[in-house]
């Protein structure tokens, strides 16, 4: 079986591996057998889902923006929590 993950370090693939194997197929951890790992360049992906990230001009939308409270506003603690939905 061939997988291909994208991620910061191989670790990261392999949990992401480990992960998906016991979500889609009920695979225990011990019965999993990797042969092999390997950093692909980006001419080398085969999958649809890591390709679709090769695209320099992605853009993702700013969620939940908080305005910043002015320099002489601030203080170490507060007596309530902070407001985190703004209107």
């Amino acid at each position: 079986m061939y997988k291909e993950y994208r991620d910061v370090t191989i670790n990261g693939a392999v949990s992401q591996m480990y992960s998906e194997m016991a979500g889609r197929h009920r695979a225990q951890p011990g019965t999993i057998q990797i042969i092999n790992t390997a950093v692909l360049k980006a001419s080398e992906c085969k999958r649809d889902h890591v390709l679709e990230m090769h695209n320099s001009s992605l853009k993702y939308p700013v969620i939940r923006k908080i305005p910043m409270v002015s320099k002489k506003m601030r203080t170490t603690f507060k007596a309530r929590r902070p407001m985190t939905f703004v209107r």
